[in-house]
């Protein structure tokens, strides 16, 4: 029998990005949360003299331990859903801070067309341009009133940045000024100018200079030292939950931060819920925290499993494309480039999870899809993120991948290889989604999440166009060697390609075909609250950071609003 532990005011499961920032906003305003998070506490010393590429980047010493909990995954409904064994395709993250630890830190907003793309698809094209099984449909919420909660999340972290005419438009400038440009990104900008297209410095969460958000919280200047992405950052100059909003909550002396604490199912009676059910990893004692409004926070993948799990909302149904639970997973259609240069030298080593350029002439509807068969698009970019030795090993093709001609070939490459890129949107499709698996249960014998998911022709279509502009811009660079590869096939779920998951709890207007108002409140369950990406109704073609983070204040709103006016919907 679950031990019962005092009452709060709002339990956050999963204290992330998400859940960090709603806990600091709740408790900022007075209310009483506790924050509980199934891997340990993790604070800067934790990453201090950490540089270790094996075990973090190797080894994913900050990831989720597949052995006690993973995920099943076939391409089609006709496939056997098979346990993912390995961490490949994304990466899950775990303890405090979550994945918003291990983030390489690009900010950049989705686009106003994100927000209402069914309409302004079909405004544009006509309702022909959609086909028939792609479940597109806008979010229940304009650019112009999330805009706000963007420029709270930027004030937060501190984004540093530069103004373009083809990205989202902002209320405010830019926090800090774009990071240093170097002579790769340089050489990027050139060509694209040269082609007529509108290059500009990416926005970033290693900042360019220290800064203090407006909670007193400082962020130190990056040092470009090439440990972003699947590391904690030991100079604490890339922003993360626990160094922003973690520290803000506790501050208050209204949040109580539970670790090992790993949430099994959310109490629900049909019409509220009361709490949730949680066991101590480290003991295997159950106990139940009675709450009166349950936020979940938790990564895009466990936000539907917990809701399928606890019998709250209707799960989605392929067959008949009705429910919602687990409806619209999305993934990203990545794309690109490579070229090889036999004498011009860059200075690779050095580098940041976000220092990088892009260009948007063909991302969201900002060009003409009147004679393409696919909507969307994706930013195109290069970024330097800094080549660490174990695995940066760039060879052509036909440069065998063993022996002494790779070593060769890999050290004369290692300073004269240039990827561009382009990080593609993903439309929802009718048999792309999330539910329960019926054979495979995790360490506590729960049912492990069951995703169904493979690339569509409007993928496939899609990543062909954006892989001839990578090229295009490559080819202006004047490398020796372009290699490039317009053919995605079918999706697989070992080699990495992105951590950006979508969708299974999506956001919109109508209770028929969303899991969550546009405060991120479930229609079916008025004081439970469903934050993060799972809450998109699609990808675009960026990464989804800051768009999780201003719907979560906006969420936080949605909350105090709740709590101001029990019984109604935000």
């Amino acid at each position: 029998m679950a031990t019962e532990l005092p009452r709060k005011q709002a339990v956050v499961v999963g204290v992330g990005w998400a859940g960090g920032i709603i806990a600091a906003e709740l408790t900022k305003a007075g209310i009483e949360v506790i924050g509980l998070e199934r891997g340990q506490e993790k604070t800067v010393d934790d990453f201090k003299m950490q540089k270790d590429e094996l075990r973090y980047a190797l080894r994913y010493d900050l990831m989720q331990d597949l052995s006690k909990e993973t995920i099943t995954f076939r391409n089609d409904q006709d496939m056997r859903a098979l346990p993912m064994r390995q961490l490949g395709s994304f990466l899950l993250g775990t303890d405090v801070g979550g994945a918003g630890i291990h983030w390489n830190g690009q900010c950049p907003r989705f686009l106003p067309y994100d927000f209402e793309i069914r309409s302004k698809t079909e405004e544009r094209y006509g309702s022909d341009k959609i086909p028939a099984d792609m479940t597109l449909q806008d979010w229940g919420i304009s650019y112009d009133e999330i805009e706000p909660y963007f420029q709270k999340f930027d004030e937060t972290i501190g984004t540093s940045g530069e103004d373009n005419d083809l990205t989202a438009p902002r209320s405010e400038p830019f926090p800090t000024p774009p990071m240093k440009e170097t002579r790769a990104l340089r050489k990027f900008k050139n060509a694209a100018e040269e082609l007529g297209y509108h290059p500009y410095q990416v926005a970033s969460a290693n900042l360019s200079e220290v800064y203090e958000n407006p909670d007193g919280q400082t962020i130190q200047a990056c040092q470009y030292c090439s440990f972003c992405e699947r590391f904690g950052c030991d100079y604490q100059a890339k922003s993360d939950p626990v160094i922003t909003v973690i520290p803000t909550a506790k501050e208050t002396g209204n949040f109580e931060l539970r670790t090992h604490a790993n949430v099994r199912r959310v109490s629900y009676d049909g019409e509220k819920t009361d709490g949730v059910y949680f066991i101590d990893t480290r003991t295997g004692e159950e106990f139940y925290q009675p709450a009166d409004v349950v936020v979940l926070t938790t990564y895009v993948m466990n936000n539907t499993r917990l809701l399928l799990q606890s019998e709250i909302g209707r799960p989605y149904n392929p067959e008949t494309n009705e429910g919602v639970i687990g409806k619209n997973y999305c993934y990203q259609v990545m794309a690109s480039a490579q070229g090889f240069f036999e004498e011009e030298r860059f200075n690779l080593y050095a580098g940041a999870g976000a220092l990088g350029a892009a260009l948007d002439d063909f991302n969201g509807d900002n060009f003409d899809h009147s004679d393409e068969d696919f909507i969307h698009g994706g930013i195109v970019q290069i970024t330097q993120t800094g080549i660490r030795p174990i695995n940066t090993n760039p060879v052509p093709s036909d440069v065998k991948s063993w022996g002494k001609e790779f070593k060769e070939a890999s050290l004369h490459y290692f300073y004269r290889t240039l990827t561009v890129a382009s990080q593609g949107a993903s439309m929802p499709y009718r048999y792309n989604y999330l539910d329960l698996d019926p054979t495979y249960k995790d360490a506590l014998g729960d049912p492990l999440l069951r995703m169904t998911y493979n690339f569509t022709e409007q993928d496939r279509k899609l990543a062909a166009h954006q892989t001839k502009r990578c090229a295009e811009v490559l080819e202006a660079m004047n490398p020796d060697k372009i290699e490039a590869n317009e053919d995605i096939g079918d999706y697989d779920i070992v080699p990495y390609q992105t951590t950006h998951n979508t969708g299974g709890v999506i956001m919109g207007g109508d209770p028929e075909t969303s899991a969550v108002n546009n405060y991120l409140q479930m229609w079916d369950c008025e004081n439970l609250f469903v934050a993060g990406a799972s809450a998109f109704a699609h990808n675009s073609g960026y990464n989804p950071t800051p768009t999780v983070g201003a719907i979560a204040y906006r969420a936080a709103d949605g909350i105090k609003k709740y709590f101001e006016n029990p019984g109604a919907l935000a």
